[in-house]
């Protein structure tokens, strides 16, 4: 952790999933101050409260900065004397996105731009933007704004001198028990007595913990050179082997799971790394790193000298990556803290 000895670490949009296990694991290392960056006050005071609680020793490291991305001023009014930034704030839920598109292009995009303005100009040594499998091949508002955040990045990088502020980007599948996300609706549908419902059976998506998202977003603050999107190799599963597994875990009826459609701007699988990303990617063992494009707009000098070489990596996607078995996927599931709790208290 001497990266982080005695520095001040800014977390937007801190009171989500995100913020919740970065200051689970954070907090009582040398870090010197965490910052939580976001709009709802109700979430804050609930943060403030249950980490008082938790860990009382060290709490008062916690520092609340109630804002909004959207306002550059009130992320310049969270920025000063900020040394590492994990840039988490967006509009994630992909059929909000779809009614509300323009919302999803304030926070994600232009929200995004301010973050990286006003770090660049607090002299903050390295940030950390999150970004999503939705931003690839994008077909949906969600992801098409993510796509967009991502370009903001790899352009702010290129007009900032890496040695004073370094940019990088993460991209990630599904994060199992993250707010909004499935398995816990699935649960209460188990307690309930209800039918588990999904989608589309056959639909495959990414899976991964909130610690590995974090173990993700680490690597990129380490290992990552300014204007690179880091992306870490996922196994995958089917939506009908996901809903199997958290059946078996909580007595649900596997023969009474309902597909109900695939609902607004989803898609049936999910890409991480591009098939045009491949021809500059990589290949870092458990990470892929697609490096920033460093040419600049005059294109006349590649007429008399060019470069067509090409990796050989293919397209990774949800698909072709490891498909998780039924047990296999039980097993992942069952690690997390949350479905540990979950199972501690029954099924009603």
């Amino acid at each position: 952790m001497s990266l982080f000895t005695n520095k001040t670490l800014l977390i937007t949009g801190g009171t989500g999933s995100f913020g919740n296990t970065v200051l689970n694991r954070f907090l009582t290392t040398d870090l010197g101050e965490i910052r939580i960056f976001s709009r709802d006050e109700k979430k804050q005071d609930d943060m403030r409260h249950e980490f008082q609680v938790k860990m009382p020793e060290v709490a008062d490291k916690i520092k609340f900065y109630l804002g909004d991305v959207r306002d550059i001023q009130s992320v310049r009014n969270a920025m000063q004397g900020v040394d590492y930034i994990f840039h988490a704030a967006a509009l994630k839920q992909v059929p909000s996105c779809e009614f509300f598109p323009i919302e999803a292009v304030k926070t994600n995009v232009l929200g995004t731009e301010n973050v990286l303005t006003a770090a660049i100009e607090a002299g903050v040594k390295n940030v950390v933007c999150l970004s999503t499998d939705k931003a690839a091949y994008p077909v949906n508002a969600m992801g098409t704004s993510k796509a967009m955040m991502e370009k903001v990045v790899v352009a702010k990088s290129r007009t900032v001198n890496p040695d004073k502020t370094k940019i990088c980007c993460t991209r990630y599948g599904n994060v199992m028990c993250s707010r909004g996300s499935v398995i816990p609706l699935w649960i209460e549908q188990i307690k309930s007595g209800n039918p588990i419902t999904i989608t589309n059976p056959d639909m495959t998506r990414f899976i991964m913990s909130l610690d590995e998202a974090v173990d993700l977003v680490l690597f990129a603050f380490e290992h990552g050179k300014s204007g690179d999107i880091l992306v870490q190799k996922a196994p995958a599963c089917t939506i009908k082997t996901q809903a199997e597994a958290v059946c078996e875990l909580f007595g649900g009826d596997k023969e009474n799971i309902k597909t109900i459609g695939i609902r607004h701007g989803e898609k049936m699988y999910e890409t991480l790394l591009t098939n045009e990303e491949c021809a500059n990617a990589v290949d870092m063992g458990d990470f892929y790193r697609v490096p920033c494009d460093k040419r600049d707009l005059n294109y006349d000098k590649y007429y008399i000298k060019g470069d067509t070489t090409r990796n050989t990596l293919t397209e990774f996607n949800s698909n072709n990556t490891k498909l998780l078995s039924v047990e296999e996927t039980k097993v992942k599931i069952a690690s997390l803290k949350y479905i540990q709790d979950e199972l501690t208290k029954g099924v009603r």
